[in-house]
């Protein structure tokens, strides 16, 4: 059996009684991307030979006799390739970065450092975040380990596989529209989307800066309480990062969820729903019920209007993000420009992906002269409209749960060529980023053999309820555990 198969508890308790090191669990996940990686191809870059050093360092502390250690000490992790790491390429899985080797560490990074765990690579996703089926690396698409023919969801892709497929025992990832949730609930394991604000953005490379944030894909809701313990709090380098209190995430893991107000949009298992998920979404609710909770359908009426909305925003967002890509500050250059001009011009067009161009080009049209009020300003109206349907829902209720995905995980090409299809798999995540509410995505069951995902969604800043509510509806159940066979 996987070491990461063991609980953060388990693992802990070994390496303190000294049955077990940090140099076996770093073994552990560079075995295991030895065995399996080339079938899913999660991982862009390897960190081995710091990765290593890291481990004996951990060691040598832990032989000194020093047993104060926290419970995140020693894990082997991977860092999606969108947050810089310090002298470790950071490409966003984008040709244009593909030499960029930053020279400082993302805040969470650094907070993961201090909580001594072993960044073990960078994940794969789709180019600068901008996809959902990570078929947009601009290197080679990952696989969904639970069928290597389907994808694994994107932009976050990588994250969720290679802890689906036990190469590292938790990943980071970012989610601008349901790029953690969706791609968890496509690999069967957990992924949460924190409040907007409540972990620090510095060092994450930006997409849609208004909408994305980093959070922890975990094979379980406790890991995914003590990961975000670690990496949660504000930050003075993010002018975004909310200066709040940050409570007791893993001590509002009780178990107990009796009288918990659930609210069930009819807008997220009606029309377009498969039939399977919406089967298992169902059967979750009735075990919520068991255990004392109570839930009614309600209606979130503009959450048709989100896409739309979504998209003019965030490529907006990105195409003034994207604009410092220039190959004149960083990343590559093309070569045999004629002039400053032929500089910015080549570069672009050869750096840059299709989908990438796609939202570079949509966004720059809504931001010109003459559309600006007709498109940007009314998508910020209709925002402003979808997080005051959360508002009232929650005046009454506790949480909202619903599918995390409309269907299971699709076939590799199958979508490809169809970027408005595409685009409508995040409809159901979509409304929450818009709203910069917290939701997690666990698991609740297979359809046709692939995983399905269910999410709940909170009061801002309200982990704690979404946390507890997960993870005393994965203490009933046995879908958490089931694993891929590679």
């Amino acid at each position: 059996m996987s070491l990461f198969r063991l609980s953060i508890k388990e693992i802990h308790n070994r390496l303190i009684r000294k049955e077990l090191s940090v140099r076996d669990l770093v073994d552990e996940s560079f075995n295991r991307i030895g065995a399996v990686d080339s079938q899913v191809k999660a991982f862009l870059t390897l960190n081995e030979e710091q990765a290593r050093t890291a481990a004996g360092q951990l060691d040598e502390q832990l032989d000194s006799g020093v047993r104060e250690r926290g419970l995140l000490f020693g894990l082997p992790v991977g860092i999606k390739d969108n947050i810089v790491t310090e002298d470790l390429v950071t490409t966003c899985a984008s040709k244009f970065l593909s030499n960029y080797r930053p020279i400082y560490n993302a805040s969470v990074v650094q907070k993961l450092k201090q909580a001594q765990t072993v960044t073990i690579g960078k994940l794969n996703m789709d180019e600068f975040a901008m996809g959902g089926s990570n078929e947009n690396s601009a290197f080679y698409p990952t696989r969904n380990p639970w069928n290597t023919e389907h994808v694994p969801g994107g932009s976050s892709g990588g994250s969720a596989v290679a802890v689906a497929a036990e190469e590292v025992y938790f990943a980071l990832g970012s989610d601008t529209g349901g790029s953690i949730r969706q791609p968890a609930a496509y690999c069967g394991v957990v992924g949460l989307k924190p409040t907007y604000g409540l972990i620090s953005r510095f060092g994450l490379v930006a997409f849609a800066s208004s909408l994305d944030q980093i959070g922890p894909i975990t094979k379980n809701v406790e890991d995914s309480a003590y990961l975000l313990q670690a990496i949660a709090g504000h930050d003075s380098l993010d002018s975004t990062s909310a200066n709040v209190e940050i409570p007791d995430y893993i001590g509002a893991l009780t178990g107990d969820v009796k009288g918990l107000r659930i609210a069930v949009p009819k807008e997220y298992i009606g029309e377009g729903v498969a039939p399977g998920v919406r089967d298992k979404v169902l059967a979750a609710l009735r075990v919520f019920e068991q255990m004392g909770a109570v839930w009614e359908e309600v209606s979130l009426p503009h959450t048709e209007y989100a896409v739309a909305a979504y998209y003019i925003l965030a490529s907006s967002e990105a195409s003034s993000n994207l604009a410092r890509y220039d190959g004149v500050r960083y990343g590559v250059r093309a070569k045999n420009a004629n002039d400053l001009a032929d500089v910015y011009y080549k570069s672009r067009s050869e750096g840059f992906g299709t989908e990438v161009k796609r939202r570079i080009m949509l966004g720059t049209y809504a931001l010109s002269s003459g559309y600006y009020d007709a498109y940007y300003l009314k998508a910020q109206k209709v925002r402003t409209l979808i997080k005051q349907d959360f508002d009232e829902v929650f005046e009454k209720f506790d949480v909202i749960i619903g599918p995390t995905v409309p269907t299971p995980a699709f076939r590799i090409g199958e979508q490809v060529d169809d970027p408005l299809t595409m685009y409508l798999n995040d409809i159901l995540t979509i409304p929450v980023s818009l709203a910069g509410v917290p939701a997690i995505s666990v698991p609740c069951g297979l359809a046709d053999g692939l995983p399905v995902g269910l999410q709940i969604i909170g009061k801002s800043f309200d982990e704690s309820i979404v946390l507890r509510a997960a993870h005393a509806f994965e203490q009933q159940t046995e879908h958490h555990k089931l694993r891929p066979r590679l």
